[in-house]
């Protein structure tokens, strides 16, 4: 299922980097189609039993927060 997470802190193509490297490599069932740095979200593509949790748990870890999750 593809969800649309929104993310605030991100300010240079390293932050973007970062975002995809954990999200892909960090969660297993978490394949990462777009990370906009402008817009400030992450497109991901995941696994039912990914747990939304875990998704806010990597991005806080990073320095960033995730605001919503759509």
């Amino acid at each position: 299922m593809k969800k649309k997470l929104l993310i605030e802190g991100m300010s240079c193509g390293h932050c973007v980097n970062h975002v995809t490297t954990a999200l892909t490599e960090d969660i297993e069932g978490v394949k990462v189609l777009e990370v906009s740095l402008e817009d400030k979200y992450a497109l991901v593509d995941m696994d039912e039993s990914v747990q939304e949790n875990k998704l806010s748990e990597v991005i806080e870890d990073l320095g960033f927060e995730l605001k919503g999750i759509e």
